[in-house]
């Protein structure tokens, strides 16, 4: 059952919807079908006036009213140029980094109730008008006592709340797709919302991101692809984040990376190393990576720098899928399809009972077609409608730990697009992906391996002699106390077999007497003696007893 709480969100998102006049989302939604009659019955459906403006124009506004989770979803797909329409598309943009803001006021006193002391003392200067706003959070610039240039990031009011709030109605949706569409056990809908539930819930900690900031840093020091903003741990708390401030060109002003002679497909191929360097070398890769996110240091127009910020959605995967992920990169660009199937198989992506050669088949009849061609000439939104019936075909269920990566996927392939159409992303990666997959298994890296874990094994081999030694002892105080009780069933058995003779010369003895005294009842002749005797000898026998 749908919780008044939840009932009253999507009624309220309902009417959201038909404000903007987005009827035809309400009346078309699968998931609403055991509500469907509230939207009949309101008034707002029948007399509420309907704002004007453009299709893609309401759909953001009504995306701004609706909140994060909303805003969040409209900024993923505005990076799919090539599988929205392009007054959509530009519209959604525009949620990357111009959401209304929140007053400045409050920005500077949620600073002061989270940091503990007056914004004048803990900086030189600080602008109350944002440089940018977020569904979560908003930007203010400022500048440290020493005269240096920071920007200052701040935690939306009530934020928590209302993620949480939202997070129920996506956890009511996910139970109702379950219940009325078939095919929703196979899409895993409750599994992939927790994992959006962490991954959401995380971002809201900007003590976290900035965890994430230095690590990312670390993690491409001295690098020429990469730029990480330096972090001011001590002016960071859960609510507010400090850090440097980066003056760099926007990935997705085309025309004034094209003005200023940036080599725009060697920014488009570093795209593409950035991405498998973090998923394969480090695996730990920025997972937001939206235009709005992502900026370009052309202080080298040939050798152009890419700057990130925003790093509060990261990803790691277990090293069991990122082997297998490599694996079905590694042959998939071999066009070895038959391995593609066998490592979904291996992997548990699909049921243990598929046919390989019958998913081979499937997985050549997608891909073949789209090599060797450049993004331009790729019609994604085919491949993954022809993908999707793929996996419905073979009950293929959807991974929620890997989510994350395939909405980063979607994200690069997207920039890749804006950025240069004709970049070879095949071409591109491939190099990538065989440098790692020899340098994995290189005896420099088997050898590194062996002196990472060379303390571990070491203080196994301390911890040896001790275990073996107490195993020993309770061996032996096995074995005693199996002797003391082989000792005792050996006495029971006496016991048991003593019983049994003991029962045995009862009934003889007993025969016995009955048959003397029946000789002595009937014979009178001489033959009585024989009845004494047996007499007798029932008597002996149950002295012995």
């Amino acid at each position: 059952m749908i919780s008044l709480r939840v009932a009253v969100r999507l009624l309220e998102i309902q009417r959201v919807l038909v404000r903007h006049g987005l009827d035809e989302f309400v009346t078309a939604t699968h998931l609403y079908r055991p509500l469907r009659f509230l939207y009949f019955l309101q008034p707002s459906t029948w007399f509420e006036r309907r704002r004007g403006g453009s299709r893609g124009e309401r759909l953001r506004l009504a995306a701004e009213e609706l909140g994060p989770i909303f805003i969040k979803f409209g900024q993923a797909v505005s990076t799919r140029r090539d599988l929205l329409p392009i007054d959509i598309a530009d519209e959604l943009a525009k949620l990357q980094d111009r959401v209304p803001p929140f007053p400045g006021a409050e920005a500077r006193a949620a600073i002061e109730r989270s940091l503990g002391h007056p914004v004048g003392e803990l900086f030189g200067s600080f602008d109350e008008a944002p440089l940018a706003a977020a569904s979560i959070a908003q930007v203010h610039t400022a500048t440290l006592k020493d005269g240096r240039e920071v920007i200052v990031k701040v935690l939306r009011p009530g934020m928590r709340e209302v993620i949480r709030r939202d997070l129920e109605v996506l956890y009511a949706l996910a139970a109702l797709a379950l219940r009325y569409i078939p095919e929703a056990s196979r899409l895993r809908p409750l599994d992939v919302v927790a994992e959006y539930d962490k991954t959401i819930m995380d971002e809201l900690d900007l003590m976290r991101e900035a965890g994430n900031a230095a690590q990312l840093k670390r993690n491409f020091a001295g690098s020429p692809l990469l730029y990480v903003p330096e972090v001011h741990f001590t002016l960071c708390t859960n609510d507010v984040l400090v850090m440097e401030r980066i003056r760099g060109i926007q990935i997705s002003d085309i025309e004034r990376l094209r003005a200023l002679k940036v080599n725009i497909q060697k920014l488009a191929e570093n795209g593409v190393e950035i991405f498998f360097t973090q998923m394969l070398r480090h695996n730990f890769f920025h997972a937001d990576m939206h235009p709005g996110n992502i900026f370009v240091l052309a202080d080298d127009p040939d050798n152009p720098r890419y700057a990130a910020v925003d790093f509060g959605i990261v990803g790691t995967l277990d090293p069991r899928d990122l082997e297998y992920l490599a694996g079905n990169f590694l042959a998939f660009f071999d066009r070895d399809y038959r391995r593609v199937a066998e490592l979904h198989v291996e992997s548990g992506w699909v049921p243990a009972g598929t046919r390989v050669q019958e998913l081979e088949g499937a997985v050549r009849t997608v891909c073949e077609p789209i090599f060797d061609k450049p993004l331009a000439e790729i019609s994604f939104g085919v491949v993954l409608l022809r993908l999707f019936e793929t996996a419905r075909r073979f009950r293929m269920e959807v991974q929620p730990q890997l989510v994350l990566l395939q909405k980063t996927l979607l994200n690069i392939e997207g920039l890749g697009r804006q950025l240069y159409p004709e970049l070879d992303l095949w071409k591109t990666a491939q190099p990538l992906l065989r440098a790692w997959s020899a340098e994995r298994s290189s005896p420099r890296t088997l050898l590194a391996e062996a002196r990472r874990h060379l303390p571990d094994f070491i203080a196994t081999l301390r911890a040896t002699p001790p275990l073996l030694r107490r195993l020993v002892r309770e061996a032996d105080a096995r074995d005693s106390l199996f002797g003391v009780e082989v000792a005792r069933l050996e006495a029971l058995r006496g016991e048991v077999r003593e019983s049994a003779r003991r029962r045995d010369r009862t009934i003889v003895a007993s025969a016995f007497l009955l048959l003397g005294g029946l000789w002595l009842v009937f014979e009178t002749d001489p033959w009585w003696l024989g009845g004494l005797l047996f007499s007798a000898a029932g008597i002996y026998l149950f002295a012995r007893r």
